[in-house]
């Protein structure tokens, strides 16, 4: 069996980890077939998050889900968790909101483990360089086409316009 060409570690620092469970094969079976290397995943609670987008971002609200590049000084872990992650192969952190994750799949109509699929995937996208800000649509195209590999209904993007 081939190694795995997206690693991908799960932590819940803040949450219950049920919402997470299976996230980590899931999301390195949808990824894009360039992705390569070593991802973390954190499922926070509102608050560090908002203390997160306040720190990095300057907004002083929660939001869904941060992206951060390995390349960004300062990521939420840094380089990882101690013994899971290749310094060298690291493409970075992202982190969810648990509290957000919630009314967000209950708004949706599905389950918080599905909602932290979405957000999971749009956050490896931007850790893989796309910007839907200013890409002229194409992190869409390609969050639409693996949401449906994925069998997710819909997409951050989609939703949010």
């Amino acid at each position: 069996m081939a190694a795995a060409r997206l690693h991908v570690s799960v932590a819940t620092p803040d949450a219950s980890s049920s919402a997470t469970r299976g996230l980590s094969a899931w999301l390195a079976k949808v990824a894009p077939a360039s992705a390569r290397g070593d991802v973390s995943v954190a499922v926070v609670s509102d608050r560090r998050m908002r203390a997160l987008n306040r720190q990095f971002r300057g907004k002083d609200v929660v939001t869904d889900v941060l992206s951060f590049p390995a390349k960004t000084p300062g990521s939420f872990f840094d380089s990882g968790p101690a013994g899971k992650m290749n310094p060298a192969s690291f493409l970075g952190d992202i982190v969810i909101a648990s509290g957000v994750a919630g009314r967000q799949a209950k708004q949706a109509g599905h389950s918080v483990q599905t909602e932290v699929r979405v957000l999971a995937l749009h956050g490896l996208l931007h850790l893989l360089g796309y910007d839907h800000d200013d890409d002229a649509g194409t992190m869409a195209r390609v969050e639409a086409r693996l949401r449906k590999k994925a069998g997710l209904r819909e997409g951050l993007i989609e939703r949010h316009g």
